[in-house]
């Protein structure tokens, strides 16, 4: 870490922090573990961003701080990788590291590159996850790019990792690029088998239905075809297919695979946990949507099941097919 070379004064920030008075050169905090370079300003600086006991110092620094100064800082924050992954990694540090984004373009692209460096590791972590998640709202365009094409190549990585999902979700949602968010949103409706049967990946797929982006519904609809039935039967796949059958796009697609199947299947879905959920869906939403055909090939196939539904999971389906027999 080249820090000697630097004409901001280190000895004049290193004595305005607040526990320098303590830490050694020779004595790192919990947690960093420096290289031979490193200096007494890097403990007394990881100390300054990760001390849980520090935050109104560090929100008064900041603002005090010009953006020569912040740039400075950065440099010093993003002169070494592991230096940079034991701050963003921190509970604290990451959220500090947050506060400097967007505030100098200069100390931004330090930052950025820093991320890039590290792109997954940091995006799959608990906290440092939020430092990519706050860089792509704060950057700016350039910057954003170089950031989009990292979060293209390991999109899938992403969306399969319990924390990195959660960035992956709001990158799209925020995504003020169409470009970008139209391959994000292609991504994820063309691996969406795959990622519906996968424990993270599946709050993705149900994150980017919510969008209501019609022709990314369309899209994953037509490639669960065939995978819907198997799906409902699981907790976070109904969820799924239940949120298709919302769309008029998408809820044919559903619909027709319930009626393929043979009877069997679709009497132990309706009695299934988490199945009656979605057959109660399709029957309500092709009455509503007015795809009479569809309502009633559903009531049909069901109607021969009715005395094991009242007894089962299903028995809130028994109590819509009783109410179309009486009228009958």
């Amino acid at each position: 870490m080249a820090v000697a070379d630097n004409s901001f004064s280190m000895s004049t920030m290193f004595n305005a922090l607040p526990y320098s008075k303590g830490i050694s050169g020779f004595i790192p905090p919990p947690g960093f573990a420096p290289r031979a370079s490193a200096t007494p300003l890097h403990a007394a600086l990881f100390n300054l961003m990760t001390d849980g006991e520090g935050v109104s110092y560090f929100k008064g620094m900041i603002s005090k701080s010009d953006k020569t100064v912040l740039q400075r800082m950065a440099s010093l924050l993003t002169s070494d990788s592991d230096y940079f992954m034991a701050i963003v990694t921190n509970k604290y540090g990451s959220r500090r590291v947050q506060k400097l984004l967007g505030k100098s373009d200069d100390a931004d692209a330090l930052f950025c590159a820093a991320i890039l460096r590290r792109f997954l590791h940091i995006t799959t972590d608990k906290y440092a996850t939020y430092v990519t998640i706050r860089a792509m709202v704060v950057f700016d365009k350039e910057m954003k790019k170089a950031m989009y094409e990292h979060i293209l190549y390991h999109a899938l990585d992403l969306a399969c990792d319990q924390h990195g999902c959660i960035a992956l979700n709001d990158i799209i949602t925020d995504s003020d690029d169409p470009y970008y968010r139209d391959q994000l949103l292609d991504l994820v409706a063309s691996n969406a088998l795959c990622l519906s049967n996968d424990a993270s990946g599946n709050f993705v797929v149900q994150h980017v239905l919510t969008l209501y982006d019609l022709r990314c519904t369309h899209n994953i609809a037509v490639n669960l075809y065939g995978h819907c039935i198997d799906l409902s039967f699981k907790k976070y796949g109904s969820y799924i297919v239940e949120k298709l059958l919302e769309a008029e796009e998408s809820m044919v697609v559903v619909v027709v695979e319930l009626l393929d199947c043979d009877g069997d299947t679709l009497m132990r879905l309706a009695r299934n946990e988490f199945g009656n959920f979605v057959v109660v869906k399709a029957l309500r939403f092709t009455k509503a949507m007015s795809k009479i055909d569809l309502f009633w090939g559903l009531v049909q196939k069901l109607m021969p099941f009715l005395h094991l539904l009242r007894r089962s999971h299903g028995s809130n389906i028994a109590s819509i097919l009783d109410s179309f027999r009486l009228r009958c």
